[in-house]
């Protein structure tokens, strides 16, 4: 065979290996970016399902620990409530849905109930829904109902002090008779003489 053919087969033999493997360069390529576009989808979807399947609610009011409530979509007032310790004495449950089925950025906010009592001049006192406390008829402050604003119309009875009253009925329970207020840190004697005759329980 004459030199010419033989150098013409061995470049023509060259160029088609070439040709070749850039072809198949190519194909390996386009598959890896296939694949993690993929990937990326998946990804994408599980984020998606996370997020839908809890939801936040604030829950306040007449329950032990307000605030903030991650749960589960679907869940209802009660499993909200009871994520918060549950209800206090005061709360009146009769007022809201229990069974209701909650939403993202809900508030859930449980009443107090409406309180009569009767001290011991046979005056009947009453306290507002919102626990306000503020007794009618001869003024006399409910200290187990109260809230802090209304606590502070006592004399000698600053935020402080106000604040110091309702985190002693958390942790202790109702007062049981005025004199119990004597228990709370702060109020001496002098102070409690001021304020025995404007309270009841």
């Amino acid at each position: 065979m004459p030199m010419y053919k033989k150098s013409m087969l061995i470049l023509l033999l060259l160029l088609t290996a070439a040709a070749g493997g850039s072809l198949y360069g190519y194909s390996i390529s386009d598959e890896a970016v296939n694949i993690e576009a993929k990937g990326a989808e998946v990804t994408g979807k599980e984020e998606n399902k996370i997020s839908k399947n809890e939801i936040i609610v604030y829950v306040c009011g007449e329950v032990n620990q307000p605030g903030l409530v991650t749960i589960e979509e679907g869940m209802r007032v009660a499993d909200a409530v009871n994520k918060c310790g549950g209800v206090l004495p005061t709360a009146d449950t009769n007022s809201i849905n229990m069974a209701q089925v909650l939403k993202d950025g809900m508030e859930v906010k449980i009443p107090a109930k409406l309180v009569t009592s009767q001290n011991t001049n046979g005056n009947i006192n009453k306290t507002s829904e919102a626990g306000g406390a503020v007794v009618q008829g001869n003024s006399l402050v409910n200290i187990n109902q109260a809230d802090n604003k209304t606590l502070e119309t006592l004399p000698g009875i600053g935020p402080a002090m106000a604040q110091r009253i309702i985190d002693f009925r958390k942790e202790n329970g109702s007062f049981q008779s005025v004199d119990d207020l004597q228990k709370v840190k702060g109020i001496g004697k002098a102070k409690f003489a001021k304020i025995k005759d404007k309270v009841t329980v």
